[in-house]
């Protein structure tokens, strides 16, 4: 599971490199400037928690546990949900996508919980 979680990481990073790029020099011009910080709050969120996915990963190699293994897939989970509803708002328009973003947010911050829950238990 942690080389799943690591390889998982770095496609997430992967991504949003290109995500970022694709929005720097393909979107800046048709989106709004506020669809535009949509847009890149998406990615700033997506680049943090997979740097975090890649720690969770790091730690799993040191002291596996299957709280790691649930932080990393809600790490996961909020990438998916809160960067991606916001780069679909950004992209497309549709405002009841930004109602789905704060189930991102909880994922992130059940993540982050988890880690030092099995921090705390090692």
């Amino acid at each position: 599971m942690t080389k799943t979680i690591i390889i998982t990481a770095a496609g997430c990073l992967a991504i949003a490199v290109a995500i970022g790029a694709f929005g720097a020099h393909g979107l800046k011009s048709k989106l709004s400037p506020e669809m535009m910080t949509v847009y890149k709050t998406g990615v700033e969120y997506h680049f943090y928690h997979a740097l975090g996915l890649l720690l969770v990963g790091v730690l799993a190699l040191q002291m596996p546990s299957s709280l790691l293994n649930l932080s990393a897939l809600f790490l996961f989970l909020g990438i998916v949900v809160f960067s991606g509803s916001l780069y679909a708002l950004a992209v497309t328009g549709i405002k009841w996508l930004g109602a789905i973003t704060p189930i991102g947010g909880l994922s992130f911050i059940a993540g982050w919980v988890l880690l030092v829950v099995a921090v705390l238990k090692n």
